[in-house]
C-alpha cells in the first residue's frame, strides 16, 4: 500500500484499541449528536476477541478509519460472532471453511476519500488470504432507522443480492423491515445506489449477497442487513486487484 496516502496497521496494544473505539464513538454516536458514552468510547463485550485495524494518515498520523475482524474456524462457530445477536444464523453452521466477521467500519466525520475502503479491502485481502478464508461477513449498515429513504437500494438488494436459499439468515431480532415482502416495483438504479453505504456497495461489486430483511437498531440508528461474501464468488480481475493494494 505504498502509493496510498493512508497505511493500514493491526492493533498491538491497549491504547491503539482505546483510539479505535473513541473513533467508533464520533462515527456512531457524537455524528447523531445523542449523548456521550463513558470516555468518549463506543465499546462492545466483543473488542476483547477480535483483531482490530487502524487505518491511519502518513503525513498526520491520525486515525481515519478503523474496523475489525473476528475469525473463526468455521460455521460451527458461528454463534460466537457480533451477527449472530441479531440473526438466525444457523444455516450457516454448516459451512465447513474458516470465515472470518468483519464489524464495526468507519470512517472519521468529514474523510470520504475512496483510497481508504480501498486500503481496507487491501488489508481485509491479505487476511483473508493468510488464514484460508471461504467467507466473509458482517453487517452492513444504513443511517438511521427510515427504511423509506432507503425504498430504491432495498429493492436492488431484493432483486438481485438475495443470499442463497442454502445460507439465507432467518429473522432473529424483534425489530426488522422485510424488504424482500413488503416492497414492490423496479428500483431507480442510480438513487438505489447513491443511498446505499460503500461498504454494502463493494461486498455487492465482488459478488456478495444479504439477508431478505434489516435489522432496525435503535441503540445505533441505523438498519443493517447481513452480507456475505463466498471469497470463490470474487471475479477474478477483482481479486488481482485486491492483492495488488494488498502487497
Amino acid at each position: 500500500m505504498k502509493t496510498s496516502q493512508y497505511h493500514a496497521r493491526f492493533a498491538d496494544s491497549a491504547p491503539d484499541i482505546e483510539a479505535a473505539q473513541r473513533l467508533r464513538h464520533q462515527a456512531f454516536i457524537a455524528k447523531r449528536g445523542t449523548p456521550a458514552r463513558p470516555n468518549h468510547r463506543e465499546v462492545d463485550r466483543f473488542d476483547g476477541i477480535c483483531t482490530h485495524v487502524l487505518i491511519e494518515d502518513r503525513v498526520t498520523h491520525s486515525l481515519v478509519a478503523t474496523f475489525r475482524l473476528l475469525p473463526l474456524t468455521s460455521g460451527a462457530d458461528i454463534a460466537q460472532s457480533y451477527s449472530a445477536q441479531y440473526y438466525d444464523l444457523n444455516a450457516l453452521r454448516a459451512y465447513d471453511k474458516p470465515m472470518v466477521e468483519m464489524g464495526r467500519f468507519c470512517v472519521r466525520p468529514g474523510c470520504d476519500d475512496p483510497d481508504i475502503l480501498r486500503v481496507a479491502w487491501g488489508v481485509v485481502t491479505k487476511f483473508v488470504d493468510s488464514e484460508g478464508v471461504g467467507l466473509l461477513f458482517g453487517c452492513s449498515s444504513f443511517h438511521g432507522t427510515n427504511a423509506e429513504a432507503y425504498a430504491d437500494a432495498f429493492a436492488m438488494l431484493r432483486d438481485r443480492h438475495l443470499a442463497p436459499k442454502r445460507w439465507l439468515p432467518r429473522i432473529k431480532a424483534p425489530n426488522v423491515v422485510r424488504f424482500a415482502q413488503r416492497l414492490r416495483g423496479e428500483p431507480d438504479q442510480k438513487t438505489a445506489l447513491r443511498t446505499m453505504p460503500p461498504l454494502l456497495r463493494s461486498y455487492l461489486t465482488m459478488g456478495g449477497w444479504v439477508s431478505d430483511h434489516a435489522v432496525i437498531d435503535r441503540d445505533l440508528d441505523t438498519l443493517h442487513v447481513f452480507t456475505g461474501l463466498e471469497v470463490c464468488a470474487v471475479p477474478a480481475a477483482r481479486a488481482r486487484a485486491l492483492r495488488a493494494v494488498a502487497g
